[in-house]
């Protein structure tokens, strides 16, 4: 059974960080490439970051940049997004995705494999 597992959401003051993690299981880990979305309430889900580690690349959304970090280890089948001067604007439940092959965009139509999701809020 295909799993992604989103943890390491939760309350941050504004400029704080946190590190969310997504365990993946179920399908190979280096065969996929791996992207971090977004929705805030009452918004669109937005593509935040991706990672396809076979080819060392990496992107971010421009309301990102800067500030969060992707990263995989095949070895723990997980991925990781650091999050770090953190804004209100930040508060959304946070996702993690799984596309076979490579990928350089977080496009969600691209992803075959999605996770349940975890709350990040950020007070001002």
């Amino acid at each position: 059974e295909v799993q992604l597992v989103e943890s390491g959401g939760g309350l941050v003051q504004a400029g704080g960080s946190l590190r969310l993690s997504c365990a993946a299981s179920g399908f190979t880990f280096d065969d996929y490439a791996f992207g971090w979305f977004r929705q805030a309430p009452g918004k669109e889900r937005e593509g935040i970051s991706c990672i396809s580690s076979s080819i060392d690349s990496t992107y971010y959304a421009d309301s990102v940049k800067g500030r969060f970090t992707i990263s995989s280890d095949s070895a723990k089948n997980t991925v990781y997004l650091q999050m770090n001067s953190l804004k209100p604007e930040d508060t959304a439940v946070y996702y993690c995705a799984a596309a076979e092959g490579i990928v350089t965009e977080p496009r969600s139509r691209w992803y075959d494999y999605w996770g349940q999701g975890t709350q990040v809020t950020v007070s001002s």
